[in-house]
């Protein structure tokens, strides 16, 4: 089970209106992650990889459908 939000900051992110909004939730994130204590830092980092991974997967899958050749 995941014990951290990442979405919650990855949803924050892609709504963001302006770049300045953007790094504000970014610098929020990172300041959470320095207040850990060391012995979930790694948990944090394994998770967080985990949920890149997984949005990377989404978005090739929806790329990968808008560009692929329609059969007409």
């Amino acid at each position: 089970m995941n014990k951290f939000d990442f979405k919650k900051y990855h949803i924050r992110a892609i709504n963001a209106s302006t770049e300045e909004e953007k790094l504000a939730i970014n610098k929020e994130l990172k300041s959470f992650y320095e207040q850990l204590p060391e012995s979930e830092k790694k948990s944090f980092n394994e998770e967080l990889q985990s949920f890149l991974i997984k949005e990377m997967a989404n978005i090739k899958s929806v790329y990968d459908g808008a560009t692929a050749p329609s059969e007409n």
